[in-house]
């Protein structure tokens, strides 16, 4: 493996996608100072976008694997915006995520774990962030999660 970070990776049994092309008029990521912000990433694995509303068709759990898929896509966005190095990685900062999900749904932050769990695996104590769970009506292309992130890097 090129690094750590990489290795804990792989260790953890995942791989990283490439990083996914922005789908509209922004870009994946901007670098600002020491910060970078990436944009929201939609819930898709090797099959395709993980779609569904939670509490309606999705599980808890397939929720919790759909933002585990998300948090994989931002860190291959980080990985474009640190030049392939992420060793560079400080902090994660700060994650939004969205939940598609029924009007009486309130496991918007057991979802969103999945994403949470997967930066402190991944980034030790500096994967521990400040973060929102924000259930929608409805997202992009019928996703069931979307999340943005906020990363330090050196």
């Amino acid at each position: 493996m090129s690094n750590p970070i990489e290795s804990r990776i792989a260790e953890l049994g995942l791989t990283l996608p490439d990083a996914p092309a922005p789908a509209a008029n922004y870009v994946p990521f901007v670098q600002s100072g020491s910060l970078v912000f990436i944009s929201g990433q939609i819930s898709s694995g090797p099959d395709g976008l993980i779609c569904g509303t939670l509490g309606v068709d999705t599980s808890v759990e397939d929720g919790v694997n759909a933002a585990r898929a998300c948090g994989l896509a931002l860190i291959s966005q980080l990985r474009a915006a640190c030049g392939g190095d992420l060793t560079r990685v400080k902090r994660v900062v700060k994650l939004t995520g969205f939940v598609n999900c029924a009007a009486d749904f309130t496991d918007q932050p057991k979802v969103v774990n999945g994403c949470s769990d997967l930066m402190v695996a991944v980034f030790g104590e500096a994967g521990r962030h400040a973060r929102a769970a924000v259930g929608a009506p409805s997202l992009p292309l019928g996703v069931a999660v979307e999340i943005e992130g906020i990363f330090e890097i050196a």
